[in-house]
């Protein structure tokens, strides 16, 4: 019964998962199951829901509720050169090896893949700097900065960290890379131009290309085995020759010699090998059903190979057919905009592209009418403080009839006006590149087809048993820091409510010790709960004495019996009664009258509050 219901468990929590694909377009389908099934649980915890099938229901009545879903899966646990020893590895040996094999004017490419709130890209930044010097990194250094959770790239774009945030950073470093923002440090404006931050799935989009250094630190473990093979074919598709890459302490290479070279093993850094030893990164293939199954098209795939090469295109580009229909937004497009895969099959119209930084819609319709190309160039586009330019050409595209078919609208950074020429060439080169490459990656497609292994071997088997366990303790030990910084947070919240206590109850202690009148509280017991030093002056009993004590057992010189029925008034009508004399003996034995006066205590719980005073003589 127990594997029974185990196998309903899993069927609801693949369910659960597809409803967020279709709903979202977040696809956890590579994600491990152990992981995943551990933190979509918490989340249902913290809501209280118990079964995937009402949780659920819960995400289609509540959009607010898959913000707090992805938060809680996507564990963002990063900090400025986490693991310093490894950063101190790629400073001291990496970099300079990088910076040998490029030409003085050769620009450097870097991704960090998974970047969270952007405190790894800023961190490559200020790496380069030192190396290369602020000049020289402005000039030369782009680095990417990409991630599936919108929120934390919200937080990246914004580069605001507090003190603690930067604890890591030397204060010499954060003194040259931060100016203070009132309680927040903000990095620099000119080296933040340089960090470039969109939204992208490693499973899914295609890989930004040719690049010098790639940073993926403990997001590989979170995936599993078939999953990471996919995302390792497309780091190494995205990677120069001799190009590096940094994985997490809990990532390894164990069986890609082939492909990438051990820099140190220690330190998780490796670098792609000379030629194209190994599969090459095959985007997904198009399937188009067919009655009842799925078969692949060699026409899908020659479409798909194209989508690839526009993909990786230098320039950001968007496709729009005749009807107006967003068909194609290649890698640069969605990393400069904004923009996102699922944004195909929108209409163009409803994108902020098409009015903004220039009106495009009407550009498309006279490109469609008049049937040739239309440039728009300087055109300023202002994001917070930073100005870019862009020269935006709008292009027709006909079919085989000669009738328009499609529109591609392509954006140039012009922003350094001085290193124009030099962009254009470098566009040119990159064309004529990812053409070769394209044709080399369609000859590798054919032959590998050929050539596919009937079986696969089973050696180190033992080896990424390991890694597995290891990949979970890391997950476990993020999640466990994560709930510590929680923890953290609701302890200082509990400090500060805990002095706010002691300061009214301090407050009210004041108020009741100035009152020069007797002040007893009854609770609806009838126990003493105050008794002020007006209370111990007229009647010699201290407070510790009969605090918690039945008023009317105690024997001090007031007739508390008296009192039975001024209370039992006080109670019925709720008011206040009016001023009583009653005859008592004071603390030192003395005769007197004491006027008394019986509130209604609405304040904690039901009780009464008597004010007592000695009459003067001349009230006699």
């Amino acid at each position: 019964m127990a594997e029974v219901r185990d196998a309903e468990t899993d069927e609801e929590l693949e369910e659960l998962l597809r409803f967020l694909r279709d709903a979202r377009g977040f696809d956890f389908t590579g994600y491990k199951r152990s992981s995943l099934g551990r933190r979509i649980r918490k989340r249902m915890s913290d809501v209280d829901i118990q079964s995937y099938a009402d949780y659920r229901d819960l995400l289609e009545t509540s959009a607010e509720e898959f913000g707090a879903l992805f938060n809680t899966i996507l564990i963002n646990v990063t900090s400025i050169f986490r693991d310093p020893d490894a950063w101190t590895f790629l400073q001291r040996e990496v970099v300079p090896d990088l910076l040998a094999g490029l030409g003085p004017e050769e620009e450097i490419r870097v991704w960090s893949a998974g970047c969270s709130s952007g405190e790894e890209a800023y961190s490559l930044a200020i790496m380069f700097a030192e190396a290369l010097g602020l000049d020289e990194c402005l000039r030369r250094v782009k680095i990417y900065g990409t991630d599936v959770d919108e929120e934390a790239l919200r937080e990246a774009r914004a580069a605001l960290y507090t003190a603690k945030d930067l604890e890591a950073l030397p204060p010499e470093l954060r003194e040259k890379y931060f100016e203070q923002n009132g309680v927040q440090f903000g990095f620099r404006p000119d080296m933040r131009r340089r960090v470039i931050f969109g939204r992208h799935d490693v499973t899914r989009d295609a890989p930004i290309s040719r690049l010098d250094l790639l940073v993926c630190r403990n997001t590989l473990m979170y995936f599993n085995v078939e999953a990471q093979s996919q995302i390792i074919d497309r780091f190494h598709f995205a990677l120069r020759e001799r190009g590096f890459l940094f994985l997490g302490k809990a990532e390894m290479l164990l069986n890609d010699a082939e492909r990438f070279e051990v820099v140190s093993m220690r330190q998780r850094v490796f670098r792609r090998q000379p030629g194209d030893a190994g599969p090459p990164y095959q985007p997904a293939p198009l399937k188009i059903r067919a009655g009842s199954g799925m078969e692949l098209r060699s026409v899908a795939r020659h479409r798909q190979l194209r989508d690839l090469m526009l993909d990786t295109l230098p320039l950001a580009a968007i496709a729009v057919d005749v009807d107006g229909t967003v068909v194609l937004i290649n890698s640069h497009a969605r990393v400069q905009f904004g923009l996102t895969a699922s944004d195909c099959g929108r209409l163009f119209q409803d994108l902020e592209i098409s009015y903004r930084p220039v009106e495009l819609r009407s550009l498309i319709e006279q490109v469609k009418h008049e049937r040739r190309t239309l440039r728009v160039n300087r055109v300023e586009r202002r994001m917070g403080e930073d100005i870019q330019y862009y020269d935006i050409a709008i292009q027709p595209l006909s079919g085989t009839d000669g009738m328009p078919s499609a529109t591609i609208i392509t954006f140039t950074d012009v922003t350094a006006l001085t290193q124009l020429k030099a962009e254009v060439k470098r566009v040119r080169e990159d064309l004529e590149t990812a053409y070769e490459e394209l044709q080399s990656t369609n000859e590798e497609l054919e032959t590998t087809n050929e050539e596919l292994q009937s079986s696969i071997e089973e050696l180190e088997t033992t080896n990424e048993e390991l890694q597995s366990t290891n990949e979970e303790l890391e997950t476990t030990n993020e999640e466990l820091q994560s709930g510590n910084e929680e923890l953290e947070t609701m302890n200082d919240e509990m400090r500060i409510r805990t002095e706010e206590l002691d300061e009214a109850r301090a407050f009210l202690e004041g108020v009741m010790s100035s009152v020069a009148a007797g002040v007893i509280v009854l609770d609806a017991d009838m126990k003493v709960k105050s008794w002020n030093r007006g209370a111990i002056e007229l009647w010699g009993l201290r407070a510790d004495e009969v605090m918690d004590q039945t008023f009317f057992a105690l024997d001090f010189g007031l007739p508390t019996d008296e009192l039975r029925p001024i209370i039992q008034k006080c109670l019925e009508t709720g008011k206040r009664t009016e001023q009583v004399g009653v005859s008592a003996v004071s603390r030192i034995g003395r005769p007197i009258v004491c006027n008394i006066v019986c509130s209604p205590f609405d304040g904690h719980k039901g009780g009464v509050v008597f004010l007592m005073d000695e009459a003067r003589e001349s009230e006699g």
